[in-house]
Parts: C-alpha cells; sequence; structure tokens
C-alpha cells in the first residue's frame, strides 16, 4: 500500500479487510496518545523540579500550548474512520518540535542548566511515537531528524552542560539503535497485519465458493423437484379428477387430499430452495414463502412483519438476507421448540434490517461455538458472509426466552429484469 494510505491497495478495500486494518492501527494511535500525555507529563514535572535559569514562562507557555494540543488531538482521534489514522503521523514532528526547542532554549541562554539535559532524554520517546505505526516509511521520516536534532541540541547545550563529545556520540549512538529498532518495530507489525489481511481475503473467497456451491446445488435440487416429482402429482391428480365418479368416493378423496398436500408441499419446497424466487418475487413475499413452509414444518405461529419494505423491490443483499433467513428459521424448527416466532423486515435508508425471534427454549453464543467445533458451519458460515459484506449478525437470547437474530446489512437497489414476473413458482 502507499505510504499516505492505511489500507493495503494490493489485497483490496473489503469492509472486513479494513474494519481489522482500522483496528489494528487505532491500537497504535490509542498507544500513540497515551505515550504523548507521559511525554508531557516529563516535560512538566522536568519544568518544576529542574527549572530554566532564563526563560521559564516562555517553557511554561509552550508547555501548556503542547498539552492543549494533545488533548486536542485525542479528542479528534475519536470521530474515528481512516482520517485520523492516516494524519495521525504528522503529529509526531510536533512532538520533536517541542523538546527540541525547549532543549535549545534552556539549554543554550545558561551557563550551567540540567534542564536541557534532562528535557533531551525526552526524544527517545519519539521512537516508540513512532513504532506504533503500521508504515515504516513513516516511521523512519520521523526517526531520522530526531537522530539530528538530539546531535544537534546536545552540540548546542554542551558549552553549559560541560558534556564530552564521547558521551554525545555515545547517547546519539544509543537513540540512533533506538530509532533503527523502532523501523524493524515497524515493519514487524505491518507484516502481521498484512499476513491477517492475505487470511482474510482467503477466506472470504472460500466463503464465496462455499456459498455459490450451496446455492448451485439448492438450484439443481430445485429444478429436478419442479420438473420431475412435482409435475408427476400435479399429473396423477389430474388424472384422478378424470376418474371421480367411476372410483370409491372416500378413497378418491383421501388420494386427492395427499396428492394435494403433497403438490403444496413440493411447491413450498422449491419456492424455499430456488435462488430465483427472490428476482421473482422480492425479498419480502420471498421471506412469507419461507416462513409459511418453516410454520407447516415446525408447528409453531409465525408473525411476518415487512410493511417497511416494497414488495417488488431487490438488493444486493437480498441473496444474503434470505439465505440467512433460511437457516435460522430451520434452526428454530429443528431446535427452538417455539411456540410463536416473530420475523421483521425493515429498512433504513441504505441499510436492511431483519429480526427473527422465537420463545423456544434458547440458544447461547457458547452452544454455537461448540457446534462450530463439531463441524456444523450453518450458521456461522451465514454471519462470515453478513460481515464480510459490511454488515452486522448477533444472535443472543431473548429478553424473557427464546432467541433473537439481529441483522443489519448495507445494500445498492438492483434493477428488475424485464423479463421477470411477479408470479410466484
Amino acid at each position: 500500500m502507499a505510504e499516505s494510505s492505511v489500507l493495503p491497495a494490493d489485497l483490496g478495500a473489503g469492509p472486513d479487510l479494513e474494519r481489522i486494518i482500522l483496528e489494528h492501527a487505532y491500537r497504535g494511535v490509542h498507544l500513540q496518545i497515551v505515550l504523548r500525555g507521559v511525554l508531557a507529563l516529563f516535560i512538566a514535572l522536568t519544568l518544576l523540579f529542574v527549572p530554566p535559569m532564563h526563560d521559564a514562562g516562555v517553557c511554561l507557555a509552550i508547555l501548556i500550548c503542547y498539552a492543549l494540543w494533545a488533548v486536542g488531538l485525542a479528542l479528534w482521534t475519536r470521530r474515528g474512520g481512516p482520517g485520523p489514522v492516516n494524519a495521525i503521523w504528522l503529529a509526531l514532528f510536533v512532538d520533536l518540535a517541542v523538546i527540541g526547542c525547549l532543549t535549545l532554549l534552556t539549554g543554550i541562554a545558561a551557563q550551567q542548566s540540567w534542564t536541557a539535559d534532562i528535557l533531551s532524554n525526552g526524544l527517545f520517546v519519539i521512537p516508540l511515537l513512532a513504532c506504533t505505526q503500521l508504515r515504516p516509511g513513516v516511521c523512519a521520516s520521523v526517526v531520522a531528524p530526531t537522530v539530528l536534532v538530539f546531535l544537534a541540541s546536545s552540540w548546542a547545550t554542551m558549552a553549559s552542560n560541560e558534556e564530552p563529545w564521547s558521551s554525545i556520540l555515545l547517547s546519539t549512538m544509543a537513540l540512533a539503535v533506538l530509532c533503527a529498532g523502532a523501523v524493524m518495530l515497524s515493519r514487524i507489525q505491518r507484516s502481521r497485519v498484512l499476513t491477517i489481511g492475505h487470511l482474510v481475503r482467503d477466506r472470504t473467497a472460500l466463503l464465496a465458493e462455499l456459498m455459490g456451491l450451496e446455492q448451485r446445488e439448492r438450484r439443481a435440487l430445485s429444478e429436478q423437484l419442479h420438473d420431475g416429482a412435482l409435475q408427476y402429482v400435479l399429473a396423477a391428480k389430474m388424472d384422478l379428477d378424470d376418474l371421480t365418479g367411476s372410483a370409491d368416493p372416500e378413497a378418491v378423496d383421501r388420494i386427492t387430499h395427499a396428492l394435494g398436500e403433497s403438490a403444496t408441499l413440493l411447491r413450498a419446497t422449491v419456492s424455499e430452495l430456488h435462488p430465483t424466487v427472490l428476482d421473482h418475487v422480492g425479498l419480502a413475499r420471498a421471506l412469507g414463502d419461507l416462513t409459511r413452509s418453516a410454520q407447516a414444518r415446525g408447528g409453531f405461529d409465525v408473525e411476518l412483519l415487512t410493511s417497511d419494505w416494497v414488495d417488488d423491490l431487490r438488493t444486493s443483499a437480498d441473496d444474503v438476507l434470505f439465505s440467512a433467513a433460511r437457516e435460522l428459521l430451520a434452526n428454530v424448527v429443528k431446535h427452538a421448540q417455539a411456540g410463536t416466532v416473530r420475523v421483521e423486515l425493515t429498512r433504513s435508508g441504505e441499510l436492511a434490517v431483519l429480526d427473527i425471534a422465537d420463545d423456544g427454549c434458547g440458544i447461547s453464543r457458547e452452544a454455537i461455538d461448540r457446534s462450530l467445533s463439531r463441524g456444523h458451519i450453518g450458521l456461522t458460515s451465514h454471519e462470515l458472509r453478513v460481515v464480510a459484506a459490511g454488515g452486522s449478525f448477533s444472535v443472543h437470547p431473548g429478553p424473557r426466552s427464546g432467541t433473537v437474530a439481529h441483522i443489519e446489512m448495507p445494500f445498492e437497489i438492483a434493477a428488475v429484469p424485464a423479463s421477470l414476473t411477479t408470479a410466484s413458482l
């Protein structure tokens, strides 16, 4: 990535990757803020216990301005986003300038002063501040002038401190070694974060391939059921209608009822399996078919709320939300032992919100983790897919009983092909 950006261009700028990069970058920012506070305290204690012989008022004014600036900088970083992360490194030059000015101000004019000698030790904090960056080039651009400022200030104040050249050169060498270590540490940190980025990118690609394979298998199964078993059932029902009056009426009624129920269940299964149902009827109506199928299998009452969602709306999030709802409702049917289930789909600007709550026996995060450890990745795979698309996915116990699943996901409105109709399958 470019040194002016915290996001690695070679890895792409996916939401999941961006979140991880920013999370690690902000850890460095927070450490930098803490170290800057320690540095301001060090300067204040030095001026208090070893006051300068001249220009004490000017030094105090510089300290106050520096402290106020540090507080303002800390508040600015609370806004979040990549802006503070990308620009925070410029603050390191302010730290360097403040310590350098105070060292020269307290050392040049005095005949003998320990203030400048003590303040110059504050320059050893600058490499620690710089190594919090994930950009080695930025770190090097800060620590290199730090060594030069230390050498120049030591030379300028050597008369008042009566420090020999050998001591100055040894101290400068120690600072240079610390600065080199800071650059290497920054490189190591960057390498670790980029390794995480590569793993996240590969995980997202594998997850997309896995979900695509699942969708293709469901599509094939749906087509087989629709073109095979369902057609035979419908044909048998039509033939049975032709026999009405020439056979036992009760037997005909039972067979007719059985075939009708079979056709209904097959249509529901086809509608639930086939991803293109979203293209034909939209997410809201597809959820209606899905909840009716789950209600028939689970024996619970379902309350479906989609009034905030336009029926003919098509979005980029439809497939992910429908798949997640299908998995969640399947879990309710299998495990919840619920009496009622509430499904609500709402829209908040360009954010889709899906809530599924039941009054069953409930499930904990630990139970989900145990299920994942046993190889059951269904729910977790949908969670990862939502998060990879920039959304959030949470499952937690209900206020009284049962389980509440909450999904938020950004979307873009998709165009509806003219060839599609709104008739259900």
